[in-house]
């Protein structure tokens, strides 16, 4: 019996003076649980350079002829700008719509007619080109490591495609025509792919390559130095293309995400 009730004291001790130590230490602090920031309003901007072609030329005088062997019709590079604001809908996927200036590239043409007796009329073509594109856009962002994340997307929308100061001078012959400067809406479309490096948790540097189809383009009616002209008679860019390579940022509307404070415990 004596034996049972020193057992219980020494048990009786050792429960006080664990209180004891307790009640002297600090309460242990727990995060809270992570949450995290998907979605959210961004804004966007992107400066660039086009790198454009021309599926090829027609002009309503390419019928009077036997035939017509384009020899070249290319495009300087020209700078872009363009603005847009999307929606982060999760951790994948973003949409977003933007307005794009694309400034003039100058163009280089030149054909060969022969007609039916076999006599060949080279003819040399310059101009130059601008657009305004609109795009609604969708991304799939493809996984994030180092705050980098790889990305594709699609885009659709119009294009207003603008000819100006068109000219034709014909080699052989002397002969000068003129296309008034004119505009024209077509249905535009694009393909993304890219890298995005997130600076911030509210700023982000994307690097990206585009493909952008923008439709066709015409010139005014060509009017000759002699001042004639035919009706109906634009020249006509078929199938304008584009590759394009872009330096993007995004910011980000929605507030930063800030880690929550230690939940006291104990």
């Amino acid at each position: 019996m004596g034996r049972v009730r020193v057992i219980l004291l020494a048990g009786a001790a050792a429960i006080v003076t664990t209180s004891a130590l307790a009640a002297d230490m600090p309460p242990v602090m727990y995060p809270a649980p992570p949450v995290e920031a998907f979605g959210g309003w961004y804004l966007r901007g992107d400066i660039g350079v086009t790198n454009q072609r021309v599926g090829s030329l027609f002009n309503a005088l390419y019928d009077t002829a036997a035939s017509v062997n384009t020899v070249q019709k290319g495009f300087d590079a020209s700078p872009l700008f363009g603005l847009g604001v999307g929606y982060q809908f999760n951790n994948w996927l973003r949409f977003d719509v933007t307005g794009e200036y694309r400034s003039r590239a100058n163009f280089h043409g030149l054909d060969i007619a022969t007609d039916f007796a076999g006599t060949r009329f080279p003819d040399e073509y310059h101009a130059s080109k601008s657009e305004w594109v609109f795009l609604a856009n969708a991304y799939f962002d493809l996984g994030t490591w180092w705050c980098l994340t790889p990305f594709v997307g699609a885009g659709v929308g119009f294009a207003r495609n603008t000819i100006h100061d068109f000219q034709d001078i014909g080699t052989s012959v002397g002969g000068v025509a003129f296309g008034a400067t004119t505009s024209k809406w077509d249905f535009a479309w694009a393909l993304h792919a890219g890298l995005a490096y997130k600076v911030t948790p509210g700023f982000t540097v994307e690097l990206a390559y585009r493909y952008l189809n923008v439709g066709d383009a015409e010139s005014g009616d060509l009017v000759t130095y002699l001042g004639g002209n035919a009706v109906n008679n634009p020249m006509v860019f078929r199938d304008i293309t584009s590759h394009d390579f872009k330096l993007g940022v995004r910011w980000s509307l929605e507030p930063a995400y800030v880690p929550p404070p230690l939940v006291r415990k104990g």
